[in-house]
């Protein structure tokens, strides 16, 4: 009934919700986007029985659902449930080394609560249904959840991700029961090597639920590896030959940053370079069409029975595709496998909310999804689950903190401000009022304190302006910047000793006048700065000062360069530049008195000017030396 159509709340506050734009993080570039035209032919709220209830939605075709659909088009009709946070394995990419504390299980979607919400999810036009953990396979009730979800109507495919361990004992029953695909996870082809990766044995026991998938009809078997330098990206080409004689999808997975798992780019081997290996190896190698919304990138070596496929969530990212939901253990729904903003649907459902309140809840959530996700340097400085209670390409391992409230974690009733999604503003008057509802962001710092949070909100990770999203550096396009007026002032110290300061102070040194060749050294270094630092511009400068000042009390000399100019970008590399060098051209005029000499306390001082704004650093006048 719900499916195209809005309240007539809902209507008036779509513009609330739905201008992603203003939270995108391509804010400068992109365009607001309409939200979807509502449907005509919904019933009275008043007329709308409870939760769960068939009655209330039509049974003719009607357009997909604007609640699942975002502000960017992307219609949602994949919907990822995580069944449980346990698992049987302790991936290193997926656990955190200190583990992570288990929800009680109270907390946790019973089955019928998972049906209940598959049920509203697959009528507003979901057709897939994924289930991950944790493990599911160690959920007890995972094959009646299975036969449930079966019944659905509507819903073409259901989907398992699984590390294997129970894989053979339980397949013959859950393609009994419904289970149309599945994944498995598998990091290396060396029994020794999975016991390094899992932290635990059964690299037998996946083999055998592979072979055992293929030989109950399942094709292909599709086979997910994450693949970490230093760890198994000398497998790549066992991996493919894997494919030769099996009919298995291997999916290479970059390595991502979750909370917990060290990530380092260091160790993420990118698509280009995976691909790059195995085309050495079989040139022939072909490439596949791949489906609209897949994640992968899709080849096949001519010959091979099987094929393999690249998921490039990082080097290349697939956000403008996506239609991909994620519903967490515990009942919070994630838009965005990368962000950290999350609404609890447990919550709204145990609150008695009814059907229609709880898709206004949805289609706040997806609103509010961003065009993309914020690059693989944003990401791994961002707060968010482990990737153990999330889920996500990989299934692995453990367990999970959400009560008491943990550090960095923020909860707040009703209409929340900054990345979190918001409550409608009608529910606030209505049955979210005083009902503990939550939705909340994981933010960094604060001890999760409300109060605190309000104050400050969420701040988003500064970006790495001289890196691109695939980690290479760049330089930074300053074309399209207002020429202004930039200065800069940056000191250093250079503590020489009781030797070495006498004799620069009475001129004594052998090399002659240090002090004035030091300011000669800053000066030409300023203006030698783009061919010194690689990524930096150019700049007329029209001004250039390199004061040295003698500090007795400290036995040293107080470093300070101004640089001006009149340009695109600021000069304060420049004025670093200047400082930095003076101090070592009086490193190199004294080392013949003593070694014993200190350079410390490089610092910029103040720069003015660009659209930042202005910087004075506290403490003294940055125009006045000590």
């Amino acid at each position: 009934m719900f499916r195209g159509c809005r309240s007539s709340f809902a209507a008036a506050a779509a513009p609330v919700f739905r201008r992603a734009c203003i939270h995108c993080t391509l804010a400068d570039t992109c365009s607001p986007q309409p939200a979807p035209t509502p449907a005509p032919g919904r019933l009275p709220a008043e007329a709308s029985p409870d939760l769960g209830s068939t009655s209330r939605f039509a049974s003719r075709p009607l357009p997909f659902s604007a609640f699942l659909t975002d502000a960017f088009g992307r219609q949602h009709n994949y919907l990822r449930i995580s069944l449980t946070e346990k698992c049987n394995l302790r991936c290193q990419y997926c656990m955190p080394e200190d583990g992570v504390q288990l929800t009680p299980r109270s907390q946790l979607l019973t089955a019928e609560e998972i049906v209940t919400l598959a049920r509203l999810f697959v009528r507003e036009g979901v057709d897939k249904i994924r289930l991950t953990g944790g493990e599911p396979l160690i959920r007890p009730d995972v094959q009646h959840i299975v036969g449930r979800l079966r019944q659905l109507e509507n819903l073409k495919t259901i989907a398992v991700t699984t590390n294997g361990i129970n894989l053979a004992k339980l397949l013959p029953g859950l393609k009994t029961a419904g289970l149309d695909l599945l994944n498995v996870s598998l990091d290396t082809l060396v029994p020794a090597k999975f016991e390094f990766i899992a932290r635990r044995r059964g690299f037998h026991k996946v083999i055998e639920g592979i072979d055992k998938a293929i030989d109950l009809g399942y094709d292909p078997v599709k086979v997910n590896c994450v693949v970490m330098r230093g760890v198994n990206e000398d497998e790549l080409l066992d991996f493919v030959e894997f494919t030769a004689t099996k009919p298995v999808d291997v999916r290479f997975i970059e390595y991502m940053p979750f909370d917990g798992n060290k990530w380092n780019f260091k160790k993420m081997v990118s698509y280009q370079e995976m691909l790059s290996v195995i085309r050495q190896r079989w040139p022939e190698l072909q490439n596949l069409p791949s489906e609209d919304s897949g994640t992968a990138k899709a080849y096949k070596v001519p010959g091979f029975r099987g094929q393999i496929g690249f998921i490039t969530s990082m080097s290349e990212h697939f956000c403008g595709s996506c239609n991909r939901l994620r519903l967490t253990a515990d009942g919070n729904l994630k838009v965005c496998l990368f962000g950290n903003t999350e609404v609890s649907l447990r919550d709204v459902m145990r609150s008695g909310a009814t059907e229609e309140e709880l898709l206004e809840i949805v289609g706040a959530a997806v609103g509010r999804k961003k065009k993309q996700h914020a690059g693989m340097f944003n990401i791994s400085q961002m707060k968010n689950r482990p990737m153990i209670l999330i889920e996500g390409e990989v299934a692995a391992s453990a367990v999970k903190p959400t009560v008491p409230v943990p550090e960095g974690r923020v909860f707040r009733k009703a209409v929340l401000p900054g990345r979190v999604v918001p409550l409608p503003l009608g529910g606030v008057e209505g049955w979210a009022a005083g009902r503990g509802v939550r939705a909340y962001v994981v933010a960094p710092g604060n001890g999760g304190r409300a109060e605190d949070s309000a104050k400050q909100g969420p701040a988003e990770p500064e970006g790495l302006t001289h890196l691109d999203g695939r980690g290479m550096a760049v330089m930074v396009d300053v074309g399209g910047k207002p020429d202004s007026l930039r200065t800069a002032v940056a000191r250093a110290t250079v503590r020489l000793g009781e030797r070495a300061f006498g004799l620069l102070r009475e001129g004594a040194l052998k090399k002659g006048d240090a002090l004035c060749t030091a300011r000669l050294a800053g000066i030409s270094a300023a203006k030698m700065t783009p061919h010194l630092i690689p990524l930096c511009h150019p700049v007329p400068l029209h001004r250039v000062d390199v004061c040295l000042d003698l500090d007795p009390a400290r036995l040293a000399v107080v470093v300070t360069a101004t640089c001006a100019a009149h340009g695109k970008t600021g000069v304060e590399m420049e004025a670093l530049v200047a400082t930095s060098m003076a101090a070592l051209t009086l490193y190199d005029m004294c080392k013949a008195v003593s070694h014993d000499i200190v350079l410390e306390d490089i610092r910029l001082v103040s720069k003015t000017g660009g659209q930042r704004g202005d910087f004075h650093r506290p403490g003294k006048d940055p125009s006045n030396t000590p």
